[in-house]
């Protein structure tokens, strides 16, 4: 049935259901969202009007929750007589309601019908769960915004592949994308950059069209919603204390002014690592706690994400402020004081009943209590972390980096990092094998990251993510095999038919063969790393 992510058991009886036009809903208590979400998608793409129906009528779709079913387990039964989604929550339905989706074929896929045809969904009874809670893609809109019709299209492809966390970089040296009111520079300021680098660092090659955006208030609240709607949790970032350039070129006061000349920054127009950081002041603290203030009104997800990572601390070795706090607070070196930094916010989020994620450089200088690891320089840093039991999302650089090529061909459009095929996603393992069962539970699950320093537009970034997605969304989902023993030969086959939804919902996603001359970019330098990645 060519179903990704592949369910856990499926049971396939002779024969079909067929459609008709009298077909409907009957939403029981807590899937209205999923009935509505049902008749504007395959309602659209059908041209069946999907009314409401009671369950004594015939051709009708019965939805509904029911206990015993895990949070997002669901049956699905196609029987002769009718169809029945159960899940264990509202969610278990959504993702039930997702695999039906699939089963009508790719035409399923489109905004409208294409002509008059025959719906037919094959019998069968599936039963179906996650195997992982955190089953995420990580989105940079810093570095190239993305507008908001583009992320609520993402959206829609998670929910598509049955991922339930977008984690939304928001911040960075090269562009503040969220409206905070009380700091109304971060976005008049911060939310554009005079030019940008074309490719890698290294390159000659420039845009010098300025570039910009930044989503309202609004847009947000519509993003959180769209999202909700698609049981989609949204975790915001807002990176700090590295990867702040674009904040103190808005509020020069916000970097270490007794190094530099603060005044004199702009947001950042290249990539790389930048050395203007945060000055670890009271005045840095309380205007981050104004703007996580705001932040939190507008996301209700559970864990906040504060970056952390690759945070250069020579502006703080040189800075007599820095130094003083570090004599002040008692610290041993520049390490500690960002571990003091990141644990000030851990410990006011803890107060207003969120939790703090960051990347894996939040471990040195010693572990906020509460905070939870997002391990992306290999597996390491997530190992130490159960270890030390704080809960983990493994999303490792070498292994789901999406922005790392895809092939070692020369027709590869700026190539960076190692080559990661559509067989090395899917054949990637969360959980590493040192941990102990018990250490193994402080693993969430996992998440693909997508960064856009050379992603100019909605289309590289389909072409980076897509169709490595689908392979990772099954790792996530799917119960596997150990990596070795998983049937990639059955994964492409049942991609054959995915790429057919992929193409009726409009993605440019790379083909097997290799990309299309409009998606080369020839000359533009890239970053290859040759040989296999480090698996560490």
């Amino acid at each position: 049935m060519d179903l990704i992510p592949a369910p856990r058991q499926t049971e396939r009886a002779e024969g079909f259901y067929e459609l008709g036009d009298g077909f409907g809903i009957e939403a029981g208590p807590g899937t209205e969202d999923t009935a509505r979400w049902l008749r504007a998608t395959l309602g659209a793409a059908t041209g069946l009007a999907l009314p409401p129906k009671k369950g004594d009528e015939y051709d009708v779709l019965h939805l509904s929750v029911r206990p015993g079913l895990d949070a997002e387990e669901y049956r699905l039964v196609i029987a002769p007589h009718g169809l029945h989604i159960q899940g264990g929550s509202p969610a278990g339905v959504f993702w039930g309601a997702q695999t039906l989706r699939q089963l009508l074929g790719p035409d399923a896929f489109r905004r409208a019908p294409l002509s008059d045809r025959t719906w037919r969904l094959p019998l069968t009874e599936i039963r179906d769960a996650p195997r992982f809670r955190w089953r995420g893609l990580m989105l940079d809109v810093a570095r190239h915004f993305m507008p908001k019709d583009g992320v609520l299209r993402y959206l829609d492809l998670l929910a598509a592949h049955k991922l339930n966390v977008f984690h939304f970089h928001l911040t960075d040296d090269q562009g503040w994308r969220i409206e905070i009111k009380r700091y109304p520079r971060l976005t008049e300021v911060g939310s554009w950059r005079a030019r940008t680098k074309f490719g890698h660092r290294a390159s000659p090659l420039w845009d010098d069209k300025p570039h910009g955006g930044f989503y309202t208030q609004d847009d947000i609240r519509e993003i959180v919603a769209y999202a909700a709607e698609r049981h989609i949790t949204v975790v915001p970032e807002i990176d700090v204390p590295g990867h702040s350039q674009a904040a103190i070129a808005a509020y020069p006061e916000l970097g270490n002014t007794d190094v530099i000349d603060t005044n004199a920054l702009s947001v950042w127009d290249t990539w790389g690592i930048n050395p203007n950081v945060l000055a670890p002041t009271d005045n840095t603290l309380r205007f981050y706690e104004g703007v996580f203030e705001e932040v939190l009104e507008l996301f209700p997800s559970e864990f906040v994400h504060v970056g952390g990572d690759e945070c250069l601390k020579d502006q703080w070795r040189q800075s007599p402020t820095a130094q003083e706090r570090i004599r002040e607070l008692g610290l041993k070196d520049e390490d500690e004081l960002q571990a003091w930094f990141i644990g000030h916010f851990d410990k006011w989020l803890t107060a207003r009943g969120r939790r703090l994620i960051g990347w894996d450089e939040i471990l040195e200088g010693g572990l906020a209590q509460g905070a939870t690891v997002s391990s992306w320089r290999g597996y390491a840093g997530g190992i130490a972390a159960a270890r030390a039991g704080h809960d983990v999302v493994m999303c490792p650089e070498q292994q789901v980096y999406l922005d790392h090529r895809q092939d070692a061909g020369a027709d590869e459009p700026v190539p960076i990092g190692y080559v990661r095929t559509l067989e090395d996603v899917y054949r990637f393992e969360p959980v590493p094998a040192e941990l102990t069962p018990e250490e193994a539970r402080h693993v969430l699950g996992t998440q693909a990251n997508v960064w856009t320093e050379v992603m100019e537009d909605h289309a590289r970034v389909d072409y980076q993510t897509f169709p490595r997605l689908a392979a990772f969304a099954e790792v996530a989902w799917s119960s596997l095999p150990a990596p070795a023993e998983r049937d990639f030969t059955d994964f492409e086959r049942r991609m054959a038919a995915h790429y057919g939804r992929l193409d009726a919902l409009g993605v440019a996603y790379r083909p097997p063969t290799g990309p299309r001359p409009w998606q080369r970019r020839p000359g533009v330098l890239g970053r290859p790393i040759d040989g296999p990645p480090p698996n560490r």
